[in-house]
């Protein structure tokens, strides 16, 4: 699984949360992705009050202050709506 987390340099919240996916690694089979919001104009507008943002194939997860087991939980839901459909 493929995690984005939507951030810019000097974020203290940020490197929290990157803290929190890293710790979710260990449980979880996942890949994170950072991805600087100040690279692009449009996710510049669109995630500059948020951030951090955590989006998983196109579904944002979380925002703000980030916590593992709410991602997990995120993460699972979704992963279960997979299954039924």
């Amino acid at each position: 699984m493929l995690l984005k987390i939507y951030s810019r340099t000097s974020c203290p919240l940020c490197v929290e949360a990157l803290e929190e996916l890293e710790k979710l690694k260990e449980s979880m089979d996942i890949e994170i992705e950072v991805v600087d919001i100040y690279s692009d104009d449009a996710l510049l507008e669109q995630y500059q009050l948020m951030i951090p943002v955590v989006e998983y194939e196109g579904m944002v997860l979380g925002y703000g202050k980030i916590k593992k087991d709410f991602i997990r939980k995120r993460l699972l839901d979704k992963k279960q709506e997979t299954i039924v459909e």
